[in-house]
């Protein structure tokens, strides 16, 4: 029996952040100049997170995905993965990447048991890659995913921030490059979350503008008919091609949004856009019982209302967090989070 939340949505899904460090400093996540990082004896430890996890578990959760910051920074990661991917009920474990690390990385995590990989690829040109990130890592990316293949990763997804006037003129490029390396390319609307202090509306493509760019050039996309709580809405082209677009801004997907997020120091977001969050590292540290934090999750998944994208676009509130905010709190921040 799945726990629902006051909407009716089941408790299946934890993106689980297990650092707050990166080394890219992409325009929409990380503009600013200076962060305030998480004192390393914040941070939950392996066997914390597994005994967490073993209790969401217990609550329905079945799908992991690891995210950070970037999760391949974490040291003995795949220590990490290979205790997750043996546990009963695990039925899929993702992890999403940068890339920089992966082709060092990528056998070490299959051979743990990771399902799934995600890559997050903004452009497939070194300088705009550079301008993006403030780091000349493009052939590290694009090294890694080769390697993902090589080691024997199926099912690869390629992640693109979708900005007007930045890279919008590359989604066929990257819809072709994507054939080429076996992966299914996901186009995702610029969100004003977090660190994105410059975003404005004026920048976001909408799914309705990326489709009829793809169409213009393919020729016509058609919906793929399936029923599921995964945020992206796919589509093929008329070779069968199978691409998705991801509407967090435009068309929300709050109704069916069966996620939560656990930061690398233990406070558990029921929402991307929830101010607060709560703090599972002093539960865990203060010794309670495997019941009370089992208790503490089911109260507050029971007692979840939250539809942040939706009431931003009801409401026209998008209100960026000033750089000051993001410094005395850095929670708000994604690479916090782990989006």
């Amino acid at each position: 029996m799945s726990l629902l939340d006051k909407f009716q949505r089941p408790l299946q899904n934890l993106r689980l952040s297990v650092t707050d460090r990166c080394n890219l400093r992409c325009a929409y996540c990380m503009p600013e100049q200076n962060y305030t990082w998480l004192p390393r004896k914040d941070v939950l430890t392996f066997e914390e997170i597994s005994r967490l996890v073993d209790v969401f578990i217990g609550l329905g959760v079945n799908h992991i995905r690891l995210t950070g910051g970037e999760p391949l920074l974490r040291r003995d990661i795949e220590r990490l993965i290979r205790n997750l991917a043996d546990k009963p009920g695990v039925e899929d474990l993702a992890l999403t990447t940068n890339g920089v690390l992966l082709e060092k990385l990528s056998e070490r995590v299959f051979e743990a048991g990771l399902h799934r990989l995600t890559v997050s690829l903004d452009t497939l040109r070194a300088d705009r890659f550079k301008e993006l990130t403030k780091r000349d890592d493009l052939h590290s990316v694009m090294a890694g995913i080769d390697a993902a293949r090589a080691v024997g990763f199926e099912g690869l997804k390629i992640d693109t921030v979708v900005m007007r006037g930045v890279n919008e003129d590359e989604m066929i490029d990257l819809i072709e490059y994507g054939k080429r390396v076996g992966a299914e390319v996901r186009f995702i609307e610029y969100m004003d979350v977090g660190g994105a202090t410059r975003w404005s509306m004026d920048d976001v493509v909408s799914k309705s503008k990326m489709l009829d760019l793809l169409a213009e050039h393919y020729g016509g996309v058609s919906p793929v008919k399936e029923s599921t709580c995964a945020p992206a809405d796919r589509y093929t082209l008329p070779d069968g091609t199978v691409f998705g677009v991801i509407s967090s801004t435009t068309a929300p997907f709050c109704s069916s949004c069966n996620r939560s997020r656990l930061t690398a120091d233990g406070q558990w977001y029921l929402c991307l856009y929830a101010r607060d969050g709560i703090d599972l590292r002093e539960v865990i540290r203060s010794d309670a019982s495997t019941e009370e934090i089992r208790s503490l999750l089911e109260r507050s998944w029971r007692g979840r209302e939250n539809r942040g994208a939706e009431e931003r676009l009801i409401e026209n509130d998008r209100k960026a967090f000033s750089s000051g905010e993001l410094i005395d709190d850095p929670h708000f921040e994604m690479h916090k989070r782990g989006g």
